[in-house]
């Protein structure tokens, strides 16, 4: 599975962006799909999850509310809404596939990874 990311940039405090990740290789719709993040000197972490239906999501306490993570399963594509973005927000993005029926929220239960999309929120 190769997983393609993009949509991140520049804005600032408030503002929204929306990241996509392209799948391609084995079926897309049998994997449960996420985004992690990793700041500067700070570990990967946890962003958020779908499973493969659509139907169950997962977001880490700090997005919840901000952030929306959906999936075109006809399009082999993973997305994520980021709304009311701040600071604390920057980092590079990754989008992760996992091939299960399970959401979980830690790194290595994932088995495929995109190269990261890198996200800057000005204060």
């Amino acid at each position: 599975v190769q997983l393609q990311a993009s949509g991140g940039g520049l804005v600032q405090a408030g503002g929204s962006l929306r990241l996509s990740c392209a799948a391609s290789g084995r079926t897309f719709s049998t994997y449960v799909m996420g985004w992690f993040r990793q700041a500067p000197g700070k570990e990967r972490e946890f962003v958020a999850a779908i499973s493969w239906s659509g139907g169950r999501t997962d977001y880490a306490d700090s997005v919840k509310g901000r952030f929306t993570i959906s999936r075109d399963n006809a399009k082999n594509t993973v997305y994520l809404q980021m709304n009311s973005l701040k600071p604390e927000d920057t980092a590079v993005y990754y989008c992760t596939a996992r091939f299960a029926s399970t959401i979980v929220a830690f790194s290595t239960g994932y088995d495929y990874w995109g190269r990261g999309t890198q996200v800057t929120v000005s204060s």
